[in-house]
């Protein structure tokens, strides 16, 4: 499939979808629509993902066949603010890929397959409208047997959002695969469902049911594969997700975690009037909230250091960061997973 990808005004760094599709996903990125930089390219900003020109918006690729490259079968929503709303700004950029019989994939909390002018549009012009942030039906309560299964759990935690829990669970399964073992991934929010065609969307799920669509998904999956590596969200002490957390830390029981966390992060993302405490806590804080469920252990460490320039000071940062875990610790974009990987599996 071909897609475009929007991410107005966020372009890279608040566009965690769109950098997370671009460098996961399998489907042709043709362009990123993003109004702030037009006739650049993805390579200008982030060199180790998918390339793809930046144009101003979907009415520069409509209309043009595919020997000029622009022929587009999908636009994706590639960012989601604070509390998954639809910017109004965006809207003619959906109504013209509509339009156009493209379909238009979203992580929004906001269903635009509910908006009265969408629905018509992609009723009228044979598109789809897929709203991944959609829960399934038939969810339930957790019945506490996810440590059942004969696969190893692996889950990711962070010390707050968008600090790089997903790109380490992508990266840590695939380089198992690499090494010649059966692992998948378990997918619990947006961004992840769209990169692996499924999975259930925890933050939109009932909360009664949020461990229990998790263990759901763990049972599905934990006999056929020897690894599951769990997509964590949010933090455990983050003023707004801790629930989220919470119920992905208890319904995965998983049997190791990898604590993720941003160089030079101080304040919650977001909620900047609160102080994030001493890594050392996190360790703490993540064991002792999930052992009367399931005992576990921080054993190694993912440490985002994107805005740290040299590799020296990458290292340092990285070097403090395992001394406060107790573990192994890497960047995983930067200095790639081996030693944390012969800590997990």
């Amino acid at each position: 499939m071909r897609i475009a990808i929007l991410a107005h005004e966020k372009f890279p760094h608040r566009a965690k979808t769109a950098l997370g599709v671009l460098r996961y996903t399998d489907d042709e990125v043709v362009a990123v629509l993003d109004r702030d930089n037009p006739g650049r390219r993805v390579a200008e900003f982030v060199p180790d993902v998918q390339d793809a020109p930046i144009v101003e918006s979907m009415a520069d690729l409509v209309g043009r066949d595919r020997d000029g490259d622009w022929d587009v079968d999908a636009l994706l929503i590639g960012i989601s603010p604070i509390g998954g709303a639809f910017d109004e700004s965006w809207r003619a950029d959906v109504r013209t890929a509509l339009e156009a019989g493209c379909d238009v994939i979203s992580g929004l909390h906001y269903f635009l397959d509910e908006d009265e002018e969408f629905a018509a549009l992609a009723a009228d012009h044979g598109c789809e409208i897929r709203d991944v942030r959609e829960p399934p039906e038939g969810l339930s309560v957790s019945r506490g047997i996810a440590d059942e299964v004969s696969a190893e759990v692996v889950l990711t935690v962070g010390t707050d959002c968008s600090v790089g829990k997903l790109t380490t669970t992508m990266e840590l399964a695939r380089a198992a695969r690499e090494a010649g073992h059966d692992a998948a991934v378990i997918p619990t929010g947006q961004t992840g469902i769209m990169i692996e065609g499924w999975g259930v969307p925890v933050d939109r799920v009932v909360s009664d049911f949020a461990a229990g669509a998790v263990e759901e998904m763990i049972l599905e999956t934990g006999e056929d594969h020897d690894y599951l590596f769990v997509e964590g969200q949010g933090s455990i002490v983050h003023p707004a997700y801790s629930g989220v957390t919470a119920g992905i830390l208890h319904g995965s029981m998983p049997d190791r975690l990898v604590l993720c966390h941003a160089a030079g992060t101080e304040v919650i993302h977001g909620y900047e009037s609160f102080a994030l405490p001493p890594i050392e806590e996190y360790v703490e804080r993540y064991e002792s909230f999930a052992a009367p469920v399931r005992e576990t252990e921080v054993v190694a460490g993912a440490l985002n250091t994107a805005d740290l320039e040299s590799e020296a000071d990458a290292r340092t940062a990285l070097d403090e960061f395992a001394t406060a875990i107790d573990g192994p610790a890497t960047d995983v974009v930067r200095f790639g997973v081996d030693e944390v990987l012969d800590t997990v599996i």
